[in-house]
């Protein structure tokens, strides 16, 4: 394909997408180091167990880290965690110096970058202290202990090198953003979720092998995911186009304007950053309940926010579709749509420029909006569903399609930009792959 050539022929697109690859290789190879004195035989017989479970959720969205108890096994949530405290209090305008700070322009907004690191941290040892004590009070179905010698040398190495990990994943995430091709940190969960796609394939023919599922129900479930991937991709490049006319006006000696155009709002304007929050955030009271996972109120807690229950479905449908909102109340201003338009001499046909036009936007932003929302949480929800349904035995995530799919746009069409920038094809000759450039944290 000529365009993949054109790819190489350019020095500085080609050095970033080897510095992508190779960082994600870093990522990968410390996704695979265990931390020392844990019995990984009993762990994986747990995860094993827990497979429908919110922890083998979490575990999936980690690339399996998480059940190797990897010296990444923490990855970015916590990142991604002080990143929606940090936007939600800015939102909410609950401390004046974020709103002075983010009126400051680019400092400003490094110095609020450098307090989402120290919050991140705090959090980092939070949540791995969670985990290790968790680890320590688990058995494999009343077998060995995960945890041979918990000690208090083993607490601090642990908790040490899981918030040290997480750093170092955040640090790599930030310099694949400013080094490479796409957003670092949603390049790292693709790369965890991708990672694993090769052994559930091997699972499902092994499955088929031993006649566990019948091979036309395996291309069935092949099918559905093509299936799904279509339909995936067609929202996440839809646009609801807002026709804007340009009324002619002088401009020296010349007449300008009188053009035709459109206002392009994608119906899901957020993407993948919605469900990665919302998986985020749903991690929160599994951490807490860590702390004493013997205690009754635990253990109702973890029950009550089991990945197949139906609190947890709603919980997490909720979730989605405010970050939907927020990302959208966040990124898009329809009142400073409505006043640069109304600079230029814009305006929308049959709406009045100004105040009127804002509302209007406002209006048809927030219906796309919710269409939008709701079918990512019936994705993100569907297979679980089907699964359980249908008795699929395999794990099989909407959200993990969401993410792998939406992030591979986006790193595409970021592509596709350099190459059109530097005066070559781009992948399709008559059109262009409609990304969207996101920042977690930012």
């Amino acid at each position: 394909m000529q365009q993949i050539t054109d790819i190489f022929k350019i020095q500085d697109l080609k050095k970033r997408i080897f510095f992508v690859l190779g960082a994600l290789a870093v990522y990968r190879l410390g996704a695979s180091i265990p931390i020392p004195g844990i019995n990984t035989a009993a762990l994986q017989a747990i995860f094993e167990a827990q497979k429908g479970s919110l922890l083998g959720f979490l575990d999936i969205f980690s690339g399996g880290a998480l059940s190797r108890f990897s010296i990444f096994s923490m990855g970015v949530m916590p990142y991604i965690n002080a990143s929606i405290i940090m936007s939600l209090v800015q939102g909410a305008h609950v401390f004046p110096i974020l709103d002075r700070l983010q009126k400051e322009g680019e400092s400003g907004r490094k110095k609020i970058t450098q307090f989402t690191r120290v919050f991140t941290l705090f959090l980092a040892a939070f949540q791995s202290l969670g985990l290790t004590i968790a680890l320590t009070k688990m058995q494999a179905g009343g077998g060995p202990q995960i945890v041979t010698n918990p000690t208090f040398g083993f607490y601090f190495v642990t908790v040490l090198t899981l918030v040290t990990g997480t750093m170092f994943v955040m640090w790599l995430g930030e310099q694949i953003t400013e080094r490479g091709i796409g957003n670092g940190i949603s390049l790292i969960i693709f790369a965890g979720i991708v990672g694993e796609i090769p052994s559930a394939a091997l699972g499902l023919i092994k499955l088929i092998q031993i006649d566990e599922i019948s091979l036309l129900s395996g291309l069935l479930i092949l099918a559905l995911v093509a299936l799904i991937i279509g339909f995936v991709i067609w929202v996440e490049t839809a646009q609801r186009k807002i026709p804007v006319q340009y009324a002619q006006r002088m401009v020296g000696r010349k007449m300008m304007g009188g053009a035709s155009t459109f206002l392009p709002l994608k119906v899901d304007q957020s993407g993948v950053i919605a469900v990665i929050f919302a998986v985020s955030l749903l991690s929160v009271p599994y951490t807490i309940g860590s702390f004493n996972p013997g205690a009754p109120w635990a253990q109702k807690l973890m029950s009550l926010m089991n990945h197949s229950s139906i609190l947890y479905q709603l919980v997490y449908v909720a979730l989605i579709v405010f970050f939907c909102y927020f990302y959208n109340s966040v990124s898009i201003n329809p009142k400073d749509l409505a006043e640069n338009m109304k600079k230029w001499g814009g305006f929308i046909p049959g709406i009045r420029p100004g105040e009127p036009t804002a509302n209007h936007i406002e209006w048809v932003l927030n219906r796309i909006t919710l269409g939008g929302a709701l079918f990512v949480s019936l994705i993100a929800v569907l297979p679980d569903y089907l699964r359980a349904k249908f008795n699929v035995p395999f794990y099989f995530g909407g959200t993990s399609l969401l993410i792998v799919v939406g992030v591979a746009l986006d790193t595409i069409a970021q592509t596709e930009a350099h190459l059109v920038m530097r005066n070559y094809e781009g992948f399709y000759k008559n059109s262009r792959i409609k990304g969207r450039w996101f920042n977690v944290g930012n």
